[in-house]
């Protein structure tokens, strides 16, 4: 039953993406699209996020090292200033003591409504038995505090950003890999505005295996998730209580190839979403070779809007996304593992 489930589910995404075609609107202005570094700058490099900051900045932090899980891979920022990358600057590493050292992974950046600016990231072996931790800047990161360990259980936003909402509780959207049985679980992270304070909020997955959730908010106040999937769909679950509970996960009409995705909403109340739409393969890396933008007013009907990249092979992939005070798109996503592509889009013609 299972393998027919699966199996159907496979069926309905090759055609829903027969029938939706990825066509780049004319009301889509590209601003700026470049690398934020030089290409021999590092071995290998992943998973990027972004922030503004004050004066129309814009940071990005990811790790980078000899490769994904080495002990060299620290976290790096860089920021957008006047047109120009500042020089990637090494912020965080996973070093214990003299002799012990594990990888870094998965930074987040985030910044309270107070201005206050949290990088939170994963330090550990690997993603089964990794730990959160924290830094804090009070001067849009020209300096940070010392690292702090998460408490136990507490992950912090495992790909992508949090929320703030009006309370001033801050939602993580979470998950969690195991040890054993290879085992995938989404939950909620719920901290005070200065994270300090935390409450861990357990989701019924129901019968997929689910990481790396994104999480946005509606004018009403109801939040919804978007989640990576083993199933080969994007799935969503919902909350009306600011967190506390969630709906059973559902699958949407659009496919994930076991691959990262990211959402925001938008200032108008429509929702933007960057995915590859393909189904994975018998490599991890298969149906990474192709990423869209897609928009939804509601969180379940989407149209795409432009493909950022589509190649015969090749990984553009863990893609970050927010909008900027002056009403623009940034996006950031993994170039084949040796850089990290950034594109600006203006969307206001929608």
């Amino acid at each position: 039953m299972h393998i027919l489930k699966q199996n159907s589910i496979i069926l309905m995404l090759v055609l829903s993406m027969m029938v939706v075609k990825a066509q780049n609107s004319s009301k889509v202005k590209l601003i700026t699209q470049e690398n934020i570094f030089p290409e021999s700058t590092f071995k290998s490099c992943h998973a990027s996020t972004l922030v503004e900051l004050s004066d129309h900045r814009i940071m990005a932090s990811w790790f980078a090292g000899e490769h994904e899980g080495a002990n060299d891979v620290a976290i790096w920022t860089s920021v957008l200033e006047n047109g120009k990358w500042s020089q990637p600057k090494s912020i965080a590493n996973g070093i214990q003591n003299d002799t012990v050292r594990f990888a870094c992974w998965n930074p987040v950046l985030f910044k309270n409504k107070k201005g206050k600016l949290f990088l939170f990231y994963k330090v550990g072996p690997n993603p089964r038995e990794w730990w959160g931790e924290m830094k804090v800047s009070n001067n849009d990161g020209k300096s940070w505090g010392k690292a702090i360990r998460l408490p136990n259980e507490i992950l912090g936003p495992i790909k992508n950003k949090p929320i703030q909402l009006k309370s001033g509780k801050i939602i993580y959207p979470s998950s969690t890999e195991s040890v054993k049985d290879n085992i995938w679980k989404i939950h909620i992270e719920i901290s005070d505005s200065n994270a300090s304070k935390w409450n861990k909020i357990a989701i019924d997955n129901g019968e997929f295996g689910l990481i790396q959730p994104s999480i946005v908010e509606y004018a009403d106040g109801s939040l919804q998730m978007l989640c990576r999937s083993r199933q080969n769909v994007i799935v969503e679950t919902w909350s009306t209580d600011e967190g506390l509970t969630w709906s059973k996960p559902a699958a949407i009409s659009l496919p994930n190839p076991n691959s990262g995705i990211d959402s925001v909403m938008l200032k108008n109340g429509s929702q933007l979403l960057v995915y590859n739409p393909m189904i994975s393969g018998k490599d991890w890396w298969l149906g990474r070779s192709e990423l869209r933008l897609a928009i939804s007013k509601d969180g379940k009907n989407w149209t795409d809007i432009c493909t950022l990249e589509k190649h015969e092979k090749g990984e553009y992939s863990y893609p970050a996304i927010i909008q900027s005070g002056d009403g623009n798109i940034h996006i950031s996503y993994t170039d084949n593992r040796k850089n990290i592509h950034y594109i600006s889009v203006d969307i206001t013609q929608l």
